[in-house]
């Protein structure tokens, strides 16, 4: 028993629109939303999700959006004790679909250093935005702050570590 001519085109019209479907779905949930205001962050390399030609821009209202985490220590370069919140690079990273081994992190003020990224696999480092409820501006670390818990973890007080604590982070390529 065969198909008629209507039944093929209605088998063919289910299959464009099962294809075309599962496109978009895996679309949607591979791309991010266009920064609205001003961009903090870009992140560049080995990323899978972007919503710039091949780079993923940030405002801090995205970054809001993600999942915050926050730890309280104190700094090499800060008096007393602050809490510190914002999403874990670990995860912020993933949601990228990043895959390498390491970040170049750039601070706006020329500083830059490479992150291993199995310290974000050991440690909760945080792309800090607020300290003690307030958002940083740039002469006080912000506005992103990539900050190890140095209290948390007696081998992070070395000096390795903090050259790798970035503050006025503002550009992050994944190597």
């Amino acid at each position: 028993m065969g198909f008629t001519k209507r039944q093929w085109l209605s088998a063919l019209s289910l299959l464009v629109l099962v294809v075309y479907s599962t496109t978009t779905l895996a679309d949607a949930e591979s791309s991010l939303p266009y920064p609205v205001g001003p961009v903090v962050l870009k992140v560049t390399g080995n990323i899978t999700h972007t919503n710039t030609e091949d780079e993923a821009h940030f405002d801090r209202a995205m970054l809001r959006d993600l999942p915050l985490h926050e730890f309280a220590t104190t700094t090499p370069w800060t008096e007393g004790t602050s809490v510190y919140s914002g999403p874990l690079l670990r995860d912020f990273l993933d949601r990228l679909g990043a895959e390498g081994e390491q970040i170049h992190v750039q601070a706006l003020n020329g500083y830059e250093a490479h992150i291993p990224l199995s310290d974000l696999d050991k440690y909760d480092v945080l792309l800090a935005m607020d300290r003690d409820g307030e958002a940083m501006p740039i002469r006080d670390y912000g506005p992103l702050w990539v900050l190890y818990p140095f209290d948390h973890h007696e081998e992070l007080l070395s000096e390795k570590i903090r050259f790798r604590a970035v503050w006025q982070v503002m550009h992050i390529h994944v190597l």
